[in-house]
């Protein structure tokens, strides 16, 4: 009769386990789910309000060069990263290179770097992911001295 009652007890114990097992794994997915949803959201209404700054014939060159950066580094070198580069072909805004924690990963034209390396000498650094804006500005302020902007900002501000 005990080692009937042990069996229960430990078959119990072991399914109340396992599920509290399975249902912190779902939470962590769950939002780790969210979190991405979030970032895309971010990333969709930024990219609208850039259609909206050249549907009024705006451009984020000639807000940079109003502002006094000619040579600009593009931190984020994703689908934000690679149109800001095309976009600022044949302006009067150079945009020297890209910052990304996956330089070595990243397959473009353009010279990347990793926030750790020595970055050069820019006028600005604008920073196209935006979720994690804030963590960039602190791991660049020492490194460089110049503004580091958000690119979201200055959709918001042309």
């Amino acid at each position: 009769m005990k080692k009937g009652m042990i069996s229960i007890l430990s078959a119990t114990a072991g399914a109340a386990i396992g599920a509290s097992v399975v249902g912190k794994t779902v939470l962590r997915e769950k939002d780790k789910a969210k979190s991405m949803a979030d970032k895309h959201l971010a990333l969709f209404l930024m990219m609208n309000q850039w259609v909206k700054v050249k549907q009024e014939g705006k451009s984020i060159s000639a807000y940079l060069a109003e502002n006094g950066y000619k040579k600009i580094a593009v931190y984020g070198m994703s689908y934000a990263g690679e149109t800001l580069f095309d976009e600022l072909k044949d302006t009067e805004v150079t945009a020297a290179y890209g910052i990304d924690e996956k330089a070595d990963a990243v397959y473009t034209d353009e010279e990347v770097f990793m926030p750790e390396d020595d970055l050069p000498e820019v006028d600005a650094v604008v920073v196209t992911a935006i979720t994690f804006f804030d963590e960039i500005v602190e791991k660049l302020s020492g490194k460089l001295d110049c503004p580091i902007l958000s690119l979201e900002n200055i959709l918001y501000e042309v």
